[in-house]
């Protein structure tokens, strides 16, 4: 921004707006009120916002309440809202009112001036009006609260589960690709039965595609917005097909199913939507926290069970040593999701009476959960995943594990097979060996019931 000014005012008097700003006075005072973090509400709400408004100029028009050289001024500034081409003019901090208010009002000055400017009006003319023109039939306690959900989900249905669905594509073939290998099995991080890295991948193959589902439903959810209730969910202002058509011209346009919800009330005094979704992306969190720590403990040096790429030095004092920095950063990024859902959870109950009044915060934290694991899926699959390889030390391990004697059972009963566990690891001998010794059970049949990979069954071979 210059240096230069210009005097625009509010209700509440005048305000210096830097000359080259397309924000206004209300906006300029936010700036002052709020120098908190320097973070600005997440894009994907104000690219939701630009969204809506094009989209409520569009239909303003078609109703009749908007001039068409106003309307059409208003879809094209939007429009340059959404594509990011003004993030620059959205400069209000993210802790700011509860309400948004101060966000949709940079926004509807932001529209507002450009639409003026491609019309031949200086900045600050109101030639088009923030209020009057962009902001026509809307209210903050709507507008907002439905950019929130409509980032939210926009960020999940174009970002987040693209993602997911290429990560469990990439678990499906790496464990099509390692079935044949056996490695042991653990329960309580102690040996158990043996288990195909196929069956272990497969696994996880299938926790991604669950998580990706309850997100899935969660995403629905979000698309049953409060657009169309203005102040208290009453109406006040608004044509009340507005936001009907609003919501079939953003579902039109980017594939999202929005809706008007039916019961405006709820809608805007919560955000119980963002909560649900928000539950969603910690629960997804947690599995990809598990088996992305399970592929750390494996490719460590005390198991050796498998290789994983070396993408950079691991210290600056130990030469050629190399960590699993791409296992712990999905560590990390999994546990700032579980900090935002609880922050999330706690804001959704700060709501009284017929508004929430943490939204651009919820909003933060959601939104940044749902980027921060679409770019961890991807940084997973592409940095790790991709070069995973099987190491020799899982075969060798296997044969010798003690707990094989499970196996014998049926034959000699558990009580005389765990006496032969036991010997073998005292012994440091097999299970095979000490039972050769001990039963009647023929050699052939010891080979039999004391394979691994046939103890591991068939199970998830295929999909």
């Amino acid at each position: 921004m210059s240096q230069a000014f210009r005097i625009e005012k509010d209700t509440m008097g005048e305000m210096r707006v830097p000359a080259d700003a397309y924000y206004g006075a209300q906006t300029a005072r936010a700036l002052e009120n709020f120098p908190v973090s320097g973070q600005a509400i997440p894009r994907p709400v104000i690219r939701a916002l630009g969204i809506l408004k094009g989209a409520a100029a569009t239909v303003n028009m078609e109703l009749g309440g908007l001039a068409k050289d106003l309307g059409a001024a208003i879809e094209r500034a939007a429009a340059e809202v959404a594509e990011g081409k003004l993030d620059r003019h959205f400069v209000v901090d993210v802790f700011q009112t509860g309400s948004g208010t101060s966000s949709n009002m940079n926004a509807n000055e932001v529209i507002a001036n450009r639409a003026g400017e491609l019309l031949g009006k200086a900045l600050g003319s109101k030639a088009v009006h923030p209020n009057d023109h962009v902001n026509m039939g809307q209210s903050s306690n709507d507008v907002f609260p439905t950019a929130v959900q409509l980032g939210l989900a926009l960020t999940i249905q174009e970002q987040l589960l693209p993602e997911l669905g290429r990560l469990a594509e990439a678990l499906h073939g790496l464990a099509d690709r390692t079935f044949a290998q056996v490695k042991t099995g653990r329960t309580h991080l102690m040996d158990a039965m043996p288990i195909r890295y196929g069956q272990e991948f497969r696994g996880y193959a299938g926790q991604v595609e669950r998580g990706a589902a309850r997100i899935g439903q969660a995403l629905e959810d979000l698309c049953e917005v409060p657009l169309g209730g203005t102040a208290v969910g009453t109406g006040v202002n608004a044509d009340p097909r507005l936001a009907q058509g609003i919501c079939k011209l953003v579902a039109r346009d980017h594939g999202v199913r929005l809706r008007e919800t039916t019961n405006h009330f709820q809608a805007q005094a919560c955000l119980d939507a963002v909560v649900h979704a928000s539950g969603a992306l910690r629960a997804f969190a947690t599995g990809f926290y598990k088996f992305a720590n399970d592929i750390r403990w494996m490719s460590s040096s005390i198991m050796g069970e498998l290789k994983i790429p070396e993408v950079q030095p691991g210290s600056s004092i130990m030469p050629a040593k190399v960590n699993p920095v791409i296992c712990e950063s999905v560590l990390m990024l999994c546990g700032q999701v579980f900090a935002n859902d609880g922050a999330v959870a706690f804001g959704n109950s700060q709501g009284q009476f017929e508004l929430n009044t943490m939204m651009p915060f919820v909003a933060r934290n959601a939104i940044e959960s749902a980027t921060l694991l679409a770019h961890g899926a991807r940084m997973f699959r592409e940095k790790c995943l991709a070069g995973v390889e099987v190491t020799a030390e899982a075969a060798r391990r296997v044969h010798r594990n003690p707990i094989l004697a499970t196996a014998l059972n049926k034959a000699i009963g558990y009580e005389h097979a765990a006496k032969i566990a036991k010997e073998a690891a005292a012994k440091g001998l097999t299970v095979r060996e000490i039972a050769a010794q001990q039963t009647q059970v023929p050699p052939a049949e010891l080979d039999r019931l004391l394979d691994p990979a046939r103890l591991c069954g068939e199970w998830g071979k295929s999909r």
